[in-house]
């Protein structure tokens, strides 16, 4: 099948997009480990770093939204990484001179939490104005693609990085990503205009609410906001529980627990590389339908990993599964957002989303180790495995209006599309 060229302009997006994530993923949980091995920070304190700083990012991230939507994006996309480039240098600097304190990680991830809040309300309206309409689930796909990919590959060699030069080496890799995001994004070089606003955009006290009040009233919008909230909170509520059940109760050995989370990250390059022919196939409505709910049938499956080589097994395959769903799902979902959402308000629909996203993560999060401190992490895993069963009530039971059919739309953009190699 011939590859989409989505032009020189995107390919540097996805260039920027690609260094910082594959940065990230080399600083995955870097900041946990730093707490432990530098600070010897107890569970509580972990705990509260995982929650606390992204929490505190939302709420700094609340007026964000307004600011980006009218303002020109790529100096905001650019800021937003230097930012997060400076922010996370503090972290080695204050470690050579022997002043790193939890205090300053909880900081810097609430500063790294906002910045991605409003970097990602900025590149996700950029996008929509740089790409066809045609072409946005194509360029979603990649992006989901790339996000996979660098969490395949990124914490095996962060963990290498960290035996060979020391707890804080992953830092300084993810904070030059974000220093080579923001070359690659300046690279682009397109004229964008200046947001202006109009007599329906004008300032109002409240205008930072806009994002919530479109998800809220776009009825396809709003079942799948409330959907998202509760089966992204719920999965990401059971990866701390699900650590302190393999390393902890269930003996697990460091590398079997990251082969059990690396591996099954190649499920996201293959369900990400059929979204779009999927969605050809069937249509975009019966896939957010069909896979939103197969997405929430296996975290139940987790609750009965056992001890030894079965019980790796078993979280390969249901991590594995969970990875392919959300990986084609994702895309699919991340294109009707912005189908959906009028140019004038994207930045502060994203903020709102993501802002809810963290919060409602933060919140289940210390729920489920509530559960798990009065039960066990097996009972709180499978409470969560439960309640997401629920999920699909959430899901729309119909087409949302006003956009072009699916199957009509990627037929046009494959009899269209230019060739640029072999996919």
């Amino acid at each position: 099948m011939a590859r989409r060229s989505l032009g020189r302009q995107f390919g540097w997006l996805w260039a920027a997009y690609a260094a910082s994530a594959y940065g990230s993923g080399l600083g995955f949980g870097a900041f946990p480990l730093i707490a432990v091995l530098v600070l010897h920070a107890g569970p509580a304190q972990v705990s509260a770093l995982s929650a606390v700083g992204p929490a505190v990012g939302a709420l700094i991230a609340l007026p964000l939204g307004p600011w980006v939507e009218f303002r020109r994006k790529r100096p905001v996309m650019i800021a937003m990484d230097l930012a997060r480039f400076a922010a996370m240098m503090t972290i080695p600097v204050a470690y050579a001179f022997g002043r790193l304190s939890f205090v300053l990680l909880l900081a810097v991830s609430a500063t790294i939490a906002a910045a991605k809040i409003a970097f990602n309300a900025a590149s996700g309206a950029y996008l929509k104005a740089l790409v066809r309409p045609d072409d946005l689930l194509v360029a979603n796909s990649r992006f989901e693609s790339t996000t996979w990919s660098s969490i395949a590959v990124g914490p095996p060699l962060g963990g290498a990085a960290v035996g060979l030069f020391g707890p804080v080496a992953t830092v300084v890799a993810d904070a030059l990503s974000y220093l080579l995001s923001a070359l690659g994004i300046t690279a682009i070089r397109d004229r964008e205009a200046q947001p202006q606003r109009t007599a329906q955009t004008r300032v109002r006290a409240g205008e930072f609410l806009d994002g919530w009040r479109h998800l809220l009233t776009h009825p396809g919008l709003r079942a799948l906001y409330l959907n998202q909230l509760l089966v992204g909170g719920l999965i990401m509520a059971t990866e701390p529980l699900l650590a302190v059940l393999l390393l902890g109760e269930l003996g697990f050995a460091p590398w079997q627990y990251g082969l059990a989370f690396a591996a099954p990250c190649v499920g996201g390059l293959i369900g990400s590389r059929l979204a779009r022919r999927v969605v050809a196939r069937f249509g975009r409505h019966r896939v957010l339908r069909t896979v939103g709910t197969l997405r929430a049938v296996w975290l139940i499956g987790l609750a009965f990993v056992q001890p030894g080589v079965a019980g790796l097994a078993t979280v390969i395959a249901v991590e594995l599964a969970i990875i392919i769903s959300m990986s084609l799902y994702n895309p699919v979902l991340a294109t009707y957002r912005l189908d959906h959402t009028p140019e004038d308000r994207v930045a502060r629909t994203l903020s709102a989303w993501s802002i809810s996203s963290s919060a409602t993560i933060a919140v289940l999060s210390a729920l489920g180790g509530l559960l798990a401190g009065a039960t066990s992490p097996r009972t709180a895993i499978t409470v969560a495995g439960l309640l997401i069963l629920t999920s699909p009530l959430l899901l729309p039971r119909r087409p949302g209006p006003g956009v072009v059919p699916d199957r009509e739309r990627c037929g046009r953009a494959a009899r269209s599309a230019p060739s640029s190699g072999q996919k």
